[in-house]
């Protein structure tokens, strides 16, 4: 085949894929035209919830709404997701955006671009009452030899427990925080992992009084998580910072995500950088 016509093909194949995809930069003039922004969550309160009517609310859900209204997009319409299939699926430009409670981790940043810090928390186990094994950490359970945990797949708690330690057949995969509490209480694990309000919001509804909550749990680190963008969206996420600062700035931000137990304090305090080990 002449080269000329070669180089001609791959020019026009090139040329097709740039048109079909929009520019960073056009990104957010298209969410204004659509009227809604895509964002993906899970349904773990209060980071997130998702009402038997389908009405999604919970803190992310909330200031993402907020955010997304102040840069002239009306709406965010909500796909429930689990943690590990959240970055694949904004990759793959199944969601504009992840508002779900996905901690920023290096390996994270590395693969998406991070707004700055919204909803921050601790670690916590739910346990059966009296913590009758003395789990403090997610070294205890490894030195458990007979210890079960639970934890969401692809999950901040899955991977700190298997970095302390914690055998892969030992740590148990749940798909969402009800069957985490009913594997708890069925004795198929002995403790489950999430972020403390979300164990706290567990056990208020589960109102067994034969579990409890072991929080914070010792030498876990402190998570803050922000709305995730695809790498090449920068111009989105920066548009999306500069209100976001704004809401912050007004006292607004508090109004939204303190009725949800979370700390508005922590969330200025701390940045991006900081959380993602630098730029991101």
């Amino acid at each position: 085949m002449n080269k000329g016509f070669c180089a001609r093909l791959v020019l026009a194949a090139v040329s097709a894929v740039a048109f079909a995809l929009p520019a960073a930069a056009d990104t957010l003039e298209n969410l204004k035209e659509q009227g809604f922004a895509r964002i993906a969550i899970a349904n773990e309160p209060p980071f997130t919830a998702v009402a038997a009517d389908g009405k999604v609310s919970g803190a992310g859900p909330d200031v993402a709404r907020e955010v997304f209204k102040r840069m002239g997009v009306p709406d965010v319409v909500a796909s429930i997701s689990e943690y590990g299939a959240m970055i694949p699926g904004l990759q793959a430009r199944r969601f504009d955006a992840v508002t779900a409670g996905l901690f920023m981790k290096p390996e994270r940043c590395r693969a998406v671009a991070y707004s700055q810090p919204i909803l921050c928390d601790g670690e916590a186990f739910a346990v059966k009452k009296g913590n009758p094994s003395n789990f403090q950490s997610y070294a205890d359970i490894a030195a458990n030899p007979d210890a079960k945990i639970g934890a969401p797949g692809g999950g901040t708690e899955e991977r700190l427990a298997l970095e302390a330690g914690v055998p892969r057949e030992r740590v148990i995969v749940v798909p969402d925080g009800q069957s985490g509490i009913k594997m708890l209480q069925d004795g198929r694990i002995d403790a489950y992992s999430l972020p403390i309000l979300s164990i706290q919001d567990l056990l208020k509804k589960a109102s067994d009084p034969n579990i409890e909550m072991v929080g914070p749990v010792k030498n876990a680190p402190v998570y803050c998580d922000g709305a995730a963008f695809r790498k090449q969206d920068t111009a989105l996420r920066d548009a999306f910072d500069k209100e976001l600062a704004a809401l912050k700035q007004s006292g607004e931000f508090a109004k939204i995500v303190e009725p949800y137990g979370f700390s508005a304090k922590v969330a200025l305090e701390t940045n991006r950088d900081a959380m993602c080990g630098g730029p991101n």
